[in-house]
């Protein structure tokens, strides 16, 4: 019997205020809502409903939101990014999961079929980020969950080195590096891709 595998798209609900802090400083609140809504809503169109893996979305905080009624919902718990994704990795059903962020405008599906093949013969998978953190994380979950997430210092450049730091002793790999957008700059940097494309 094969594991089904699992892709978490983690996100905040898309209401003024409540995500996208540092993009919204930057940019302004509206503009900041109006690109999550767009980014999540195209995350979930492109991946959200491939028959080669089991998708669920990892929301915070609890309450209705424009979630499509066929992709089961999972509440985030409280605490730093770490807790709450080696809480929900925990709690899936067997198989192998990945977690990837609902702000990276550039993630297709190959992506994801991807990270799971590189998941086939070792224990995580990350995607980097241009800033130093990770768009992707993924973990075999067997014969153990290895909790990679102790420790790391969220929102820095050292995001990355501190997990594959706590992966030392396990067989990692690495997929694309794709930008997430977390700040006005980036935005910027990938309007200006998209426009030279």
């Amino acid at each position: 019997m094969s594991l089904t595998p699992h892709l978490v798209i983690f996100t905040r609900l898309p209401r003024l205020g409540t995500g996208k802090r540092r993009l919204a400083a930057d940019i302004g609140p509206v503009m900041a809502l109006t690109f999550q809504r767009a980014t999540l809503a195209l995350t979930i169109k492109r991946l959200g409903r491939d028959p080669r893996w089991r998708t669920w979305l990892a929301v915070t905080p609890r309450g209705g939101g424009p979630w499509p009624a066929d992709l089961p919902r999972i509440i985030q718990p409280a605490g730093d990014l770490g807790r709450r994704m080696a809480h929900i990795a925990k709690a899936l059903p067997p198989g192998p999961v990945l977690i990837v962020g609902s702000d990276v405008p550039d993630i297709r599906p190959f992506h994801i079929a991807d990270a799971f093949r590189a998941l086939g013969d070792r224990d995580a998978v990350l995607g980097p980020a241009e800033d130093g953190g990770y768009w992707l994380v993924g973990l075999k979950r067997r014969p153990r969950f290895v909790d990679p997430f102790d420790g790391v210092r969220w929102s820095t450049p050292d995001a990355l080195a501190d997990t594959l730091a706590n992966l030392a002793r396990h067989r990692t790999a690495t997929v694309d590096t794709l930008a997430d957008i977390d700040d006005g700059a980036s935005l910027m940097r990938h309007r200006q891709r998209t426009r030279s494309r």
